[in-house]
């Protein structure tokens, strides 16, 4: 009950960030305009320092072994995710047109902007080496199968032709970067450090922001009463982490470890896919919609999942 408790506050703390985000829109202090500006800087300067920060900002480097199952666990969950969309998305009977982005939306999580504070609000600060690794898998998971999703889409049945310099962007040149620290863990210097991070956690509350924007210039009768969206989370932020928390439970595996991949599988919808719908001129309205109202059912989801780990 206790780490309920504390996930519950911090919670409360992020959506404080979206509720600021909420007001500045409806108070014009933020334009439509503005808002992509800011997607774009999340997406280009803030999210690839965060990723490195994983790697150079803690003290604690956990054993070989446990990195190691930390870096299944996050190849498993993904492997799943996508192995299961497909399935997923015929359950809730999902019409043709929204089946990719539904997709989408079940296999990009919001795993760095509230699993890395949620994660260290119950485990510490060295945790988040843990979700460095969901987070690398995520991000080489996002920036290529991702945009080869997006891309395919976009071509709207036309013949598409993969190319690898789409691949080659700030989000996985910052993967690449993290994981040769990671490897060869090369000395750097404290204001270096000081600036990685700082710049870091500037994505945390901009994202969150960016929520609270994507909720304001919603149509909130919209987002409330769609009931298969509502039928989307239950089956993505319960069902599923519920499941994986029995499941893992067999494996007898560290309790951190364990943990956290469980967060990981009841995090919210991210707001990266709706970033790069916007970037390729899809329709990012059912995105929106996804991860407004998922964020908000968060505060009673998130809580039930921690009580079971």
């Amino acid at each position: 009950m206790e780490n309920s408790i504390i996930i519950f506050q911090k919670l409360l703390v992020l959506f404080g960030f979206i509720f600021i985000g909420y007001i500045a829109y409806r108070k014009q202090w933020v334009t439509d305009k503005g808002s992509s500006q800011i997607s774009s800087l999340i997406v280009n300067v803030f999210n690839p320092p965060l990723i490195i920060a994983t790697v150079i900002g803690t003290q604690h480097r956990p054993s070989v072994e446990l990195v190691l199952m930390d870096a299944f666990l996050a190849v498993f969950m993904f492997a799943a995710l996508i192995a299961i969309s497909p399935l997923f998305v015929r359950i809730l009977r999902i019409e043709p047109r929204n089946r990719m982005i539904y997709s989408i939306m079940l296999i990009f999580s919001n795993l760095g902007f509230m699993g890395i504070p949620l994660t260290q609000a119950l485990y510490g600060k060295e945790a988040a080496f843990y979700v460095a690794m969901y987070m690398m898998t995520y991000n080489i998971l996002f920036y290529s199968y991702g945009i080869y999703v997006f891309e395919k889409e976009k071509s709207s049945g036309n013949e598409y032709h993969f190319q690898l310099k789409k691949m080659l962007n700030p989000g996985m040149i910052s993967c690449m970067i993290a994981l040769f620290l990671f490897l060869v863990p090369i000395p750097v210097h404290g204001m270096v450090v000081d600036f990685i991070v700082s710049l870091g956690n500037a994505a945390v509350p901009l994202s969150m922001m960016i929520t609270g924007i994507s909720l304001a210039r919603g149509n909130l009768k919209e987002i409330f009463t769609d009931w298969k969206l509502y039928q989307f989370t239950f089956l993505k932020m319960l069902v599923i982490p519920v499941a994986a928390a029995f499941l893992i439970r067999n494996f007898h595996l560290d309790t951190v470890v364990a943990g956290v991949m469980v967060l990981m599988f009841g995090m919210p919808n991210g707001s990266m896919p709706v970033i790069l719908a916007e970037d390729y001129g899809l329709d990012s309205s059912v995105c929106s919609r996804g991860v407004a109202l998922t964020t908000i059912l968060s505060l009673i989801t998130l809580p039930v999942i921690t009580y079971l780990i």
